[in-house]
């Protein structure tokens, strides 16, 4: 790196082809210059920064240093979606995606653009969340690797073009090679996490359906050149593969998800790639897949190169509760019964910590396999024991008690028991039923904003403390004897999020009642093709199931042209059908909020926690995120339901947006207590980054807004020192 006092000359080394080192510090102490050139900061996805030029001294200093209008760089466009990218930096640019899935740099200096590519500029439009991107150099070659729908992107890192020979002039199709042979235009397959790269292989997880027609969650390794595939890893295994034996016979041509949608990290000196993987499809109902149901739910360590099994760790077994592995594991190392061991950390839905060791995946604290409720739904089968880890104790409610229930009013109170006294409790593992649970995990505990970790060894988590209230229904009871072609579509592709009885749960899973009321047919197909929100593309479903599901979500339906030849399905039959609807299905993921709108349990609603991965035990536990008004009231902050993660630093802060009250805030690493906050233009679902350009420490956060009912964002915020 060339330097004239102490400073890097400027962007235009870099774009002469110079490459990045080691950072490089000047004689008064901070780096002149220090990237975040990975999804979670590092290939081990730690979080964490060495810089400290910004500290707990002087954070409270902090200004906006710029701003870059992503959404803006969209169009003259409705603002109806979010950003969760947690942007990377690399030879002091910025690469983020805008809400509609460009892709875009700007110098990390000064926020100024300096390309923008459109992916759907020849493609249909599939809009869903992106939280990351890639580098990959070589020399002069120099790369930037992302997703938007179903493709997988190279493009030259300096001038934002397609690199040609990478795939298909620039594009892969991920949806080839895990169809479960069915036609590649009836899948959905995307990647809402970035992969990660060793040497010359990209490794990629996927984000598919939760419904009868989703896709095998297979694990890939991509040439980083040619983007042919070199290996790929079978989590529901084929015949002769380990685990085959623990789903039934030829159940990997039927089922589908077991996907690792949250992020991988990697192990460069052990050439290992360590993930996690989600539930099995359907979620709720396993009637269909008996067994343990080998790799779902699973932290995997597999060969980078080969892709070949290192060893595996089930947390769930036949997962029943939707309990995926949410975020990037964590690779970090601690001092266990005096020695330094090299541990893998992974947080869970659930409020869990497991930590195995990176080479065995044994774990490094005891975990109790215990027996678990099994009165599942009539075909169903329960798997009779789960695990219980002992250490680290959970960092989220585990059981919904009546020693739980909000006691913000006597009104809240009265309407939340009435409610807890209809419904089973007991145990998180009980399967869920007709009847009703009331349960915490589905979304979060942990969630894909993953957690940060600095070289002491402590692990800093966000946490959600939400009620969901799952309660499943009989598809036959929701049907006549034979389905609607529309209604048939519904149950199959909608229900699950939206109810079978159309009425939703809130913002992310609005009602479907009256539809028609504030959307048009030609809106309703628009965001079928293209997603919203949460909700992915349907493109996938020709022209004429979009249609049918569109009248029926209009109440237009005419027995002529709509009815369906399909009977209801019965009971616990595994299915060739494509789509598989399921003999049962829940109402929706339906959080449980008091009458005004607040969270059904005593708070804390959200918390941020610090816990010592080498004893296992915490440091501290405070509420993350306040509601203003409660505040005004006396109410002590009460923390907030959270999307995104954390950041920590050399300069003793842990930086975190992602609560309710639209706020980036600074916390004492050492104590828990906030030091700084800001009050950002809207709300900051996603993690923030930190890095140093020119000698100056900037952290940079994206307030897309938008989630959960939010008002709309869409810009990158970065701040610094005076």
């Amino acid at each position: 790196m060339i330097k004239k006092a102490g400073l890097v000359l400027g962007i235009g080394l870099i774009v002469l082809g110079f490459r990045a080192g080691p950072p490089n510090r000047d004689k008064a102490g901070p780096p002149a210059r220090q990237d975040w050139p990975a999804y979670g900061g590092n290939k081990a996805g730690n979080r964490y920064s060495n810089l400290s030029q910004i500290n707990t001294e002087n954070v409270k200093k902090l200004r906006v240093a710029w701003t870059f209008d992503a959404a803006g760089a969209d169009g003259n466009v409705e603002r109806t979606l979010e950003i969760q990218c947690q942007p990377i930096v690399v030879n002091g640019i910025l690469y983020g995606t805008t809400p509609r899935l460009k892709l875009f740099a700007v110098q990390a200096s000064t926020g100024k653009r300096l390309w923008l590519f459109d992916p759907f500029k020849t493609r249909a439009p599939a809009y869903h969340p992106n939280r990351g991107v890639m580098y990959w150099e070589k020399g002069t070659d120099k790369r930037i690797f992302f997703t938007a729908g179903p493709t997988l992107y190279a493009l030259n890192a300096l001038t934002g073009k397609p690199v040609a020979s990478f795939g298909k002039g620039g594009a892969v199709d991920l949806r080839e090679s895990v169809t479960n042979g069915h036609d590649i235009s009836k899948v959905s397959v995307t990647a809402t996490s970035p992969g990660v790269i060793y040497k010359d292989v990209l490794v990629m997880g996927s984000s598919v359906s939760e419904y009868g027609d989703a896709a095998p969650g297979h694990v890939r390794g991509f040439d980083v050149r040619t983007g042919g595939m070199r290996w790929i890893f079978h989590t529901i295994p084929q015949p002769g593969e380990k685990g085959y034996e623990t789903w039934p016979k030829d159940a990997y041509k039927k089922i589908g998800a077991a996907n690792g949608w949250a992020g991988l990290v990697l192990d460069e000196k052990r050439g290992t790639v360590y993930l996690g993987t989600g539930s099995p499809a359907v979620d709720f109902y396993g009637g269909d897949r008996a067994g343990q149901n080998l790799f779902s739910d699973c932290i995997l360590a597999l060969n980078a190169e080969t892709g070949g099994l290192r060893w595996y760790y089930q947390t769930v077994h036949h997962d029943l509760w939707d309990r995926d592995i949410p975020c990037q594991p964590n690779l970090v190392t601690v001092n266990h019964n005096g020695r330094r061991v090299d541990a893998v950390a992974q947080a869970t839905k659930d409020g869990l910590v497991y930590v195995l060791d990176r080479d065995t995946g044994e774990s490094l604290f005891p975990v109790e396999e215990r027996a678990v409720p099994t009165d599942g739904l009539p075909g169903e089968h329960p798997w009779p024991t789960q695990k219980f880890p002992l250490k680290p104790a959970p960092f989220a409610r585990q059981v919904f008690t009546e020693a739980d229930i909000t006691d913000l009013s006597p009104e809240a109170h009265a309407f939340v028991r009435e409610r807890f006294a209809k419904t089973r409790s007991g145990s998180k593992y009980r399967p869920p039923s007709q009847e009703g649970t009331l349960f915490f995990g589905i979304g979060g505990g942990a969630e894909w904003g993953g957690n940060a970790t600095d070289p002491e060894g402590i692990l800093y988590q966000n946490s959600n403390e939400m009620v969901w209230d799952l309660k499943m229904m009989s598809t036959a009871a929701q049907t006549a004897e034979r389905l609607s072609r529309g209604k048939s579509l519904f149950m199959a592709n909608c229900a699950a999020c939206h109810g079978a009885d159309r009425k939703g749960s809130g913002a992310a899973y609005p009602s479907l009642v009256n539809v028609g009321d504030r959307l048009n047919a030609p809106a309703i197909q628009a965001i079928l093709k293209t997603g919203r929100g949460r909700m992915p593309s349907f493109k996938h479903l020709p022209d004429g199931e979009r249609n049918a599901l569109v009248r029926f979500l209009l109440n237009a339906e005419t027995e002529s042209a709509d009815h369906h030849s399909q009977a209801a399905p019965t009971v616990a039959e595994p299915k060739a059908d494509f789509p598989y609807i399921a003999p049962y299905i829940n109402n929706g993921w339906t959080r449980f909020f008091d009458p005004n709108g607040y969270p059904a349990v005593k708070p804390p609603w959200g918390t941020l926690n610090a816990i010592d991965l080498n004893t296992g035990e915490y440091r501290w536990r405070v509420p993350l995120g306040e509601f203003p008004e409660l505040t005004k009231k006396g109410i002590p902050p009460t923390g907030t339901e959270n999307y995104g993660g954390p950041v920590v630093t050399a300069g003793g802060l842990i930086f975190i947006a992602a609560t309710y009250d639209e706020r980036i805030r600074a916390f004492d690493k050492k104590t828990g207590k906030v030091i700084w906050e800001y009050q950002l233009p809207a709300g900051g679902f996603a993690t923030p980054i930190t890095y140093a350009v020119n000698g100056k420490q900037y952290v940079v956060i994206a307030a897309g807004g938008v989630k959960n009912g939010h008002k709309p964002g869409g810009s990158y915020i970065a701040f610094a020192l005076p």
